[in-house]
């Protein structure tokens, strides 16, 4: 016959099973690096914890010498391309992203910008004050067509170009890196013309306000 004791006992068992395995799980979970700049397009977000985790409350203690694993942001990401997808604006925590398809801006196989880009990368600039960044990434990117070291030199240039038309509007203590990085991190598939167009793109990144 099975008593109040016995119950209670196989209760508080099962309870310990599952501590034990919840702080198992925890202690798997590593934090994440804090956000810093790094040589590609894509640095991570700021993961710093938004509260500080008391972790002599009472409602948050472990079994044995277990410890909960740090709190993190989880970094959330905003994407909204024009109809025509000559445009995509990226929002995260930390950063903003804009990319801007090459025929928007240059001829075919040119690092002269079109009479089109002057207004696009106004807009651009405008974002940038609005956010007070002080360093901006401009990053260029191609296709897989041609050789990789004519995409290198094209995208560089290409990134070149679009730096100088934004440091026209702004001001002359904002720090820029600029890259060209050819047919490396497409975004697209290559395979296919609709694919090759968006792969073919100069990127302009920075800072949110306050990070």
């Amino acid at each position: 016959m099975t008593t109040l004791r016995d119950r209670r006992a196989r209760t508080r068992a099962r309870r310990g099973s599952l501590l034990a395995a919840l702080a198992s799980t925890a202690l798997l979970v590593a934090p994440s690096p804090a956000a810093r700049a790094d040589s590609g397009p894509g640095a991570p977000a700021d993961t710093t914890p938004p509260v500080k985790i008391d972790t002599g409350d009472s409602d948050l203690r472990m079994p044995g010498n277990a410890k909960l694993a740090p709190g993190r942001v989880l970094d959330i990401k905003s994407v909204v391309e024009t109809d025509d997808g000559d445009e995509r604006r990226e929002d995260t925590n930390a950063k903003v992203k804009f990319a801007l398809q090459a025929e928007v801006l240059f001829g075919k196989d040119s690092s002269r910008l079109g009479g089109e880009a002057s207004a696009r990368i106004k807009a651009i600039a405008q974002e940038i004050e609005k956010q007070h960044a002080t360093s901006v990434r401009v990053f260029g990117f191609t296709d897989d067509l041609g050789s990789a070291l004519h995409g290198i030199k094209l995208s560089k240039e290409r990134a070149n170009a679009v730096q100088r038309a934004l440091s026209a509007d702004l001001d002359s203590a904002v720090q820029y890196e600029i890259r060209g990085y050819g047919e490396q991190y497409p975004i697209a598939d290559n395979s296919s013309e609709a694919g090759r167009r968006k792969n073919r793109r100069v990127e302009v990144s920075f800072a949110r306000a306050g990070e």
